[in-house]
């Protein structure tokens, strides 16, 4: 370009040839000075434009304030030609800030650009887009920019772009983008064959997702089938494998994504993770002598071992880790180190068993002196996760003695979480005490107000620790140099408590106000005023100390600082009076015990760990602070360390969530393969796609993000069907057809989903969902994930399992979503209804005579005197006819279980007949009940 502007080749090389900056500001000014006068000027062509544009942008760049230039370069933006074009978006990314005025002339012209056919003015518009991300330019371009990434005709550079733009504006103004109403949209792309914009969209994803969990919940089964068919498959172009690892950077962001959701209950879902995490751990197991391929290799694999212990702890998918880890965490390599450390860290914030990790504890300690200060950070946070009621002593010790000689940066950190360690796991009142003083005593200026307010809490609030605190900070107070922070501590204990001990040697209230008073001269304004309460409060305990005490108030009295003065005056009136000890007692009560509450050190670490980056799904600290987490996320409950007096209490069990069944080896012998359905059996059937929203589920469609469509008559009619049918239609339209087949065995059943394409074109980014508004009284799972794409006139199955634990009322959901143009959803309920676990019962029926009593009549009473003798439920009002008997019972057996049991008695008076009808789902439980009943009412038997 600057070979065809000779101008602008001069200007470039008369700034670059001047000796002095004197020269190059008096070039400068010259050139501004024409550039002004040519753009007041006017009837410029567009060359000229771009090449004075082109100069204020250079002279830009060399760091000199312009301030011409913005309206040529809002008009160069509507220039056809594209280095004119080129030139004036570049002005507008580097000369206008988000705010600008002249922003809000250019919007029309971006449009116009986004909907172009020529993708070279779609990237610059996107481009301008996200370098600038203004509010006004968000709200009114992000729709534009949506609908070129969703867009069939858009080239896949442009959508990378497009999905890179709308992630910059999200992450600047987050209100600006429907994320929930785009989900679906956005997550079909995942599927696309080019995995450059996989990675792109995924990195959107990512960032939506972890502010709208439920909408996004698709991309879970996405995640999952991209993973499996890049590890397992090695479905992916050459030019994506770096280093003999397929798209690293893909399955970084895909182990990461799946980390902000639960663990799945799905078992298909995790069998095939547990086989991509597998296979992930397995390909690492021995690292390769070229380093890029260790690099890649390792940031797989430590993102899976994070998912693998977000999973399940004690999978032996963890265990593996554990020994992986171990090599890392001494490896000679400082980014291994700390991948190793912090990973392990993340390990011991879940598991509830330390003892593979406590193996490694010597190793751990020696990081802290790591030459590497993020490798010592590391470090310092898995011990810190670490630590429980074993080796709690040892640890604290250890950061004790490094604390001495710890980074300035780390002292504050360590601080905060030796004080946590101390109270949580103190075992005796003697070691929180001595442990806390000296760590107020070594740490110095690095001790904030919340670590000394902690130790006065859990003081006042514990009787028995009141004299031993008073002794142990009397002696730290008579060292020869104490720090502000236990001249407080000592205050304000030895204030209240020091009675407690003033009776002992060298212990005297005389002794405790000379060794406290000494320290006051070095301290500053706020610390000798609560030492002036103290004094007060020392009035009234030891008077024979009051006049020292008395003299302090009097020369307090003159000092310039306000607060100061105002309190010595106060004080020394109150000390001062005569025979008003009463008075002086009232208002140097004890201080009562304080109320319980959530250690303010916890929320103070809190802030030292706030994510600047994509969330994490843990915290630093053992597996009580992450169930703690996880429940407030939820919404079940508030997080609390407990009473101030002590440990936290224990949190409560995480909610646990009732699992899929392995039912597939029991329908062993259910044979639901079908035939292909030739493509001239389809008929069309132009209905609209979705159920009825009176019929059904749309309260869980709406959760889940699943849009509702117009509703189809038929479809009420088709589930009806099926409800009493074990094969036929479930959903038909124009583009597609969803065909039921089922069978059923006891609780269990498998349901074969027939999906056939009708049109010419393939169905692509396939999805398959299934929604259960009753998980714990069915389990519905597929057998294995859906294809992504489905070819035209074709047929795919996909196999339901099913598992009846117990009533329900609500079919579970299919939830069918696809791209045929545009994308398309679907939502139907599935023909699963109780009445297809009911299980046929065998009956035994006889004949046999009956005597009637001597008033010639059946004898009613008798027979239902058997029958309920029997143990059998007399059913009345059930028969229309009053002789007849009805009863129902259960039989309950050891091996067998429960079976149920039906009974009809029907005597006939004029035939002297009676006929007993048993029925039951065992047949031989039917035949023996039937005997043994009918023996004591059969006349050729009785006696």
């Amino acid at each position: 370009m600057a070979t065809n502007m000779r101008g602008l080749t001069q200007f470039i090389a008369d700034i670059r040839g001047a000796r002095v900056r004197e020269l190059e500001e008096k070039r400068i000014n010259k050139e501004m000075a024409n550039i002004r006068k040519r753009f007041k000027d006017g009837n410029l062509d567009g060359y000229q434009k771009k090449k004075y544009v082109a100069k204020v942008i250079f002279t830009y760049i060399l760091g000199y304030k312009v301030d011409i230039g913005h309206m040529e370069a809002v008009n160069l933006i509507s220039s056809p030609k594209y280095s004119e074009k080129q030139i004036g978006y570049l002005a507008v990314t580097l000369l206008m800030h988000e705010n600008s005025d002249f922003l809000r002339l250019v919007v029309n012209s971006i449009r116009k650009d986004l909907n172009e056919n020529n993708e070279i003015y779609n990237c610059l518009a996107l481009h301008a887009i996200a370098n600038v991300g203004g509010q006004e330019m968000a709200e009114a371009l992000a729709e534009d920019v949506h609908r070129l990434l969703i867009s069939p005709t858009s080239q896949n550079f442009v959508r990378k772009k497009a999905a890179l733009t709308l992630l910059r504006l999200y992450r600047k103004h987050p209100e600006v983008i429907p994320a929930a109403e785009w989900a679906l949209r956005i997550v079909a792309l995942m599927d696309d064959s080019d995995l450059g914009v996989v990675i792109c969209v995924t990195s959107l994803v990512m960032a939506l997702a972890q502010d709208h969990l439920d909408a996004f919940a698709v991309c879970y089964q996405k995640a999952v089938d991209r993973l499996h068919r890049l590890v397992i498959e090695h479905e992916f172009a050459a030019t994506y494998m770096y280093y003999k690892v397929p798209s690293p950077w893909l399955q970084v962001k895909l182990l990461r994504l799946l980390q902000y959701y639960p663990p799945t209950e799905d078992a298909t879902l995790k069998n095939i993770l547990f086989e991509v995490l597998q296979t992930i751990m397995t390909n690492c197991s021995e690292p390769s002598r070229n380093v890029q391929h260790n690099n890649a290799q390792h940031a797989v694999l430590f993102e899976a071992i994070g998912l693998a212990i977000h999973l399940d702890t004690n999978s032996p998918l963890v265990n593996t880790a554990a020994i992986l880890l171990a090599r890392f965490i001494s490896s000679k390599e400082t980014n291994v180190r700390y991948l190793g450390l912090d990973t392990m860290a993340h390990l011991a914030a879940r598991t509830d068993n330390l003892d593979a990790i406590k193996k490694h504890q010597g190793t751990i300690i020696l990081s802290l002196r790591d030459k590497d200060i993020s490798v010592r950070r590391r470090a310092l946070d898995l011990l810190y996760s670490m630590c429980d009621v074993d080796n709690s002593e040892l640890i604290v010790g250890e950061l004790l003695r490094y604390l001495k000689v710890a980074d300035y940066g780390l002292r504050e950190e360590m601080v905060l979480k030796i004080a946590i360690l101390t109270e949580k796991y103190a075992g005796t009142y003697k070691w929180y005490v001595d442990t806390i003083l000296e760590l107020i005593s070594a740490a110095g200026d690095h001790v904030g107000d919340e670590v000394w307010y902690r130790v006065v809490q859990i003081v006042t609030n514990t009787d028995d620790l009141q004299p031993y605190a008073a002794r142990s900070v009397f002696q730290y107070l008579k060292s020869p140099s104490s720090h502000e922070s236990l001249v407080k501590v000592g205050g304000y204990i030895l204030g209240e408590y020091g009675h407690l001990i003033a009776n002992e040697p060298g212990y005297s209230p005389m002794e405790q106000f000379q060794v406290l008073h000494s320290k006051s001269q070095f301290c500053v304004a706020p610390t000798r005023a609560l030492l002036l309460s103290t004094y007060i409060k020392w009035v009234n305990v030891f008077p024979e100390i009051k006049e020292p005490l008395l003299n302090v108030f009097e020369r307090y009295r003159h000092v310039l600082d306000v607060d100061l003065q105002q309190r010595a005056c106060e004080f020394f009136a109150m000390a001062s009076r005569p025979d008003d000890d009463e008075l002086l007692q009232n208002i140097c009560e004890e201080i009562p015990p304080f109320p319980p509450r959530e250690s303010a050190l916890l929320g103070r670490l809190r802030k030292q760990h706030a994510d600047t980056e994509d969330k994490r799904t843990w915290i630093h600290g053992g597996k009580e602070a992450n169930l703690d987490r996880e429940l407030t996320r939820r919404g079940s409950r508030k997080p609390t360390l407990g009473d101030v007096n002590g440990p936290s209490n224990g949190s409560a069990a995480p909610a646990t969530n009732g699992g899929t069944s392995e039912i597939t080896n029991q329908l062993i012998g259910l044979d639901l393969t079908a035939t292909s359905t030739s493509p001239t059996a389809i008929t069309p059937n132009p209905t609209s796609s979705l159920f009825d929203p009176k019929s059904g589920p749309e309260a869980v469609l709406a959760e889940a993000g699943i849009p509702r469509l117009t509703a189809s008559p038929n479809v009420d009619r088709w589930f009806e069907k099926l409800t009493y049918n074990a094969e036929g239609v479930l959903y038909e339209d124009v583009q597609i057809q969803i065909g039921i087949k089922s069978r059923y065995h006891g609780h269990i059943g498998q349901v074969a989903i027939y999906m056939g394409n009708k049109v010419s074109a393939p169905l692509t980014s396939f999805t398959t969902t299934l929604h259960v508004e009753e998980p714990d009284a069915i389990s519905v799972s597929f057998a294995k994930l859906a294809p992504s794409t489905i070819s035209p006139r074709t047929q795919v199955q996909q196999l339901v399992h099913v598992e009846c634990k117990k009533p329900f009322t609500k079919p579970p959901i299919l939830s069918v979503s696809y791209l045929a143009g545009s994308h398309q959803t679907i939502a139907v309920r599935l023909p699963i209804v109780m009445s297809k676990f009911i299980e046929h019962v065998k009956e035994a029926q006889s004949v046999f005579p009956i005597t009637l009593n001597d008033q010639n009549q059946i004898d009613i009473a008798r027979q239902r005197q058997v029958v309920s003798g029997y143990s059998l439920n007399i059913l009345d009002g059930i028969d229309p006819n009053p002789n007849n008997i009805v009863a129902a019972g259960i039989l309950h057996m050891s091996v067998d279980g429960k079976v149920g049991c039906l009974m009809r008695l029907e005597p006939n008076k004029e035939a002297k007949l009676c006929r007993i009808t048993v029925r039951s789902t065992s047949e031989e439980v039917a035949a023996d009940l039937q005997q043994l009943i009918q023996k004591p009412l059969d006349a050729n038997t009785q006696t």
